[in-house]
């Protein structure tokens, strides 16, 4: 591909080189022309995908991607995430701002190139306009917003409000089944070169074009490589400087809290008040905005905003503290605080020792992590960064009043730090982050990835492969436990029970009895779901489209089933007797024996869906290390699994290993689009190239 740069730009702005897979590897004279040259090569690769996210962070993707997106536009809209992106780039610091503005001027350089490459711009009428320079803290906000999972906040309410206070945390899994990621340190001693390894993988709702994308950075000051967000300059996430390191899970931290707002008209009409804190009446803000939509009528949207955050349910008229429809404000440290934490992005480009990472993760805000460090001089890190409010903890829990001074917020969490001891393990289980949050993963991935470092001390990246493809189930005990003290059971039943007991519990591609095994799981869960002791959770979701993810009962079963089957607190759940139903229908059922990886398909996430596409077959589960996770009982297809695989070698970096799900060029049909998706779906990486003279430069 030959790159045309805009006369202003000069031909010496930066160089654009490309390894076997396509990846960009990029080289300039500073980091500020740096920062252009990978706006201008992301806006060439991945052109639609930009399009879309900064549509999203702006609530006006439905314009042309129909009324489809109307229900994003709208939450994008009434939580002010433009106008969030907006006040925090205003407070950036002078050498941040011009930094962010650099990568802009490049994605504007680059967009109409890059989208004369793309036919899903002609085809949805899409032309791109110029990025103002807050773009790139709108789509970070975007990404993140829902993150932290305060929606889950709206289940505990109805969970309470259907069997009581004492119920809000029945449902934990423990954990959501939205976020979670996997990552591990092996320090030098467990190593065969010595020195320290960082393996891992982000999980996430797989898109396409992918959600990470792989490149490097190199300039006078730095030579950087790693798994960028596309639209937000540097590498926020996972990065190799070659002397130091790093790579982080989501902590699972509870930081965003919503407040029940009460709210009144003034006495002329035309203003809104909501009663605060003091007991005295405030001034809210209010201003309606409209969202265009291809194909349909405009939609107006009510903007409604008081002083702990944007209102994102309800309305100006509301006032239901009994009722689901409550009017809710949402509070979350980037708009309280003005502040995103891009200023650690350039910072950690910089990094050259652990020390350095870890002093630019002090400046951390949004999303909270934890984090993985290494350095060639034996430094090791294992921190969370981020910014986590002080509260009452019933604000962790569901929505609190706004009018009751005790839920006020009362300064930042000091972000826990521990020394790394043998190996370091972070899965989004309860360990160092667990003073920040309420619920985590369950501990199996955690666990399985110790027990498999602990089998030997001659670690390589190579053999990192073996660990990301593991497809043990520990999760599945519990209900395998309840089957040998079932009785009454049919010879059909008496076989599938003894099946499943002698199965080895991997859910391994080729296993038949994997698919056996969820079939069973999947009537268990249903079973549960329709006990009448459940029945006032049953009903369709209310309030914002966007929420209903985390309101239906059949997934929250589904994912708390562990939990669920040993509580106390529903003691008329009959579980035996679901269980041996459960057991019985499978077993009329007469299954074919159908291997995992036919019903277990990866489904991606795609703003304009390629209905020809072929999606390929996996191995692995939810709570396997290879968490490819389907929802229990309600599909075996998956939709989030690894966003990306890397092992970062801190003896030589150029034996580390990476791979996307699906390739570095956003472009359906270019040759570099899927090249990397057979590989990532048997867990196997792909070299990483640092040697200039084995890439292809492309004109300039």
């Amino acid at each position: 591909m030959s790159v045309s740069l805009p006369n202003n730009a000069g031909a010496d702005a930066f160089e654009l080189y490309r390894d076997d897979w396509g990846i960009p590897h990029l080289r300039a004279p500073d980091a500020d022309r740096l920062a252009y040259a990978q706006g201008y090569a992301t806006a060439l690769d991945r052109a639609w995908q930009l399009e879309v996210e900064r549509h999203r962070a702006q609530g006006s993707s439905a314009a042309f991607l129909g009324p489809d997106s109307v229900a994003w536009d709208r939450f994008a809209r009434r939580s002010r995430l433009a106008d969030t992106a907006r006040r925090c780039h205003e407070a950036l610091d002078p050498d941040t701002a011009a930094w962010v503005g650099s990568y802009v001027d490049g994605v504007n350089d680059g967009l109409a190139q890059g989208a004369a490459r793309d036919e899903r711009f002609a085809r949805t009428g899409h032309t791109p306009t110029p990025w103002e320079p807050w773009v790139p803290l709108g789509i970070w906000i975007a990404t993140h917003i829902l993150f932290a999972g305060f929606a889950t906040k709206l289940w505990r309410e109805r969970v309470a409000r259907a069997l009581g206070d004492g119920a809000v945390t029945l449902f934990a899994t423990d954990g959501p089944g939205t976020a979670g990621s996997n990552g591990w340190l092996v320090p030098g001693e467990r190593t065969g070169s010595g020195s320290a390894l960082i393996a891992g993988d982000p999980h996430r709702f797989i898109e396409d074009p992918g959600v990470y994308q792989q490149i490097r950075l190199s300039c006078p000051e730095y030579d950087v490589l790693g798994l960028a967000v596309p639209g937000i300059p540097g590498l926020g996430h996972f990065g190799h400087t070659g002397s130091a390191a790093w790579a982080i899970t989501n902590a699972m931290a509870d930081y965003q809290d919503l407040y029940v707002e009460k709210l009144r008209r003034t006495a002329d009409g035309d203003g809104i008040e909501a009663l605060g804190p003091d007991g005295a009446w405030e001034p809210a803000h209010r201003h309606t905005e409209t969202i265009a939509v291809a194909g349909a009528d405009p939609v107006g949207v009510e903007v409604l905003e008081t002083a702990r955050g944007p209102v994102i349910t309800g309305g100006a008229t509301a006032d239901r503290e009994e009722d689901e429809e409550q009017t809710l404000s949402l509070r979350y440290p980037p708009r309280v605080r003005r502040d995103l934490g891009f200023a650690v992005l350039p910072a950690l480009l910089r990094a050259r020792t652990v020390a350095d990472i870890d002093r630019a993760l002090d400046g951390w805000a949004e999303p909270v992590n934890v984090v993985h460090a290494a350095d060639t001089e034996g430094g090791l890190l294992h921190r969370v960064a981020g910014t986590v409010p002080l509260r009452d903890p019933a604000n962790r829990l569901r929505p609190v009043p706004a009018w009751d001074p005790r839920y006020a917020w009362q300064g930042w969490a000091e972000t826990p730090a521990e020394p790394v001891q043998g190996f370091a393990v972070m899965a989004n289980a309860r360990g160092i982050a667990s003073p920040l949050g309420v619920e985590f993963a369950p501990p199996h991935r955690a666990d399985r990835i110790r027990e498999l470092l602990s089998g030997s001390a001659d670690w390589s990246p190579k053999a990192m492969a073996d660990v990301h493809r593991d497809t043990y189930l520990a999760s599945a005990a519990p209900l395998l436990a309840l089957l040998p003290g079932l009785d009454g059971l049919s010879p059909a039943a008496r076989a599938l029970r003894s099946r499943l007991l002698a199965w080895d519990r991997h859910m391994a591609a080729e296993s038949t009895d994997a698919t056996v095994f969820s079939a069973f799981r999947t009537a268990t869960v249903r079973r549960f779901a329709a006990d009448p002791a459940l029945a006032g959770l049953a009903g369709a979701p209310t309030g914002p489209d966007v929420f209903h993810p985390w309101l239906y009962l059949v997934p929250r079963v589904g994912y708390a089933l562990e939990g669920l089957l040993t509580t106390t607190l529903l003691p008329a759940l009959d579980r035996a007797a679901h269980v041996r139903a459960a057991l019985e229908e499978t077993a009329a059922a007469e299954a074919p024996d159908t291997p995992w990886s036919q019903v277990h398909r990866l489904t991606p996430w795609s703003a304009l869906p390629d209905p020809d596409a072929q999606w390929p077959g996996l191995g692995g589960d939810h709570d396997c290390v290879n968490a490819t996770s389907t929802v229990p009982g309600f599909t075996d297809l998956t939709a989030r699994a690894s966003a990306a695989r890397y092992v970062w070698d801190l003896a030589r970096r150029e034996d580390s290993l990476w791979a996307v799900p699906l390739g570095a060029d956003g472009v359906t049909g270019s040759p570099h689009h899927r090249d990397q998706l057979p590989y990532w779906a048997q867990c196997e990486l792909v070299p990483v190239v640092t040697d200039w003279t084995r890439l292809t430069k492309e004109s300039v």
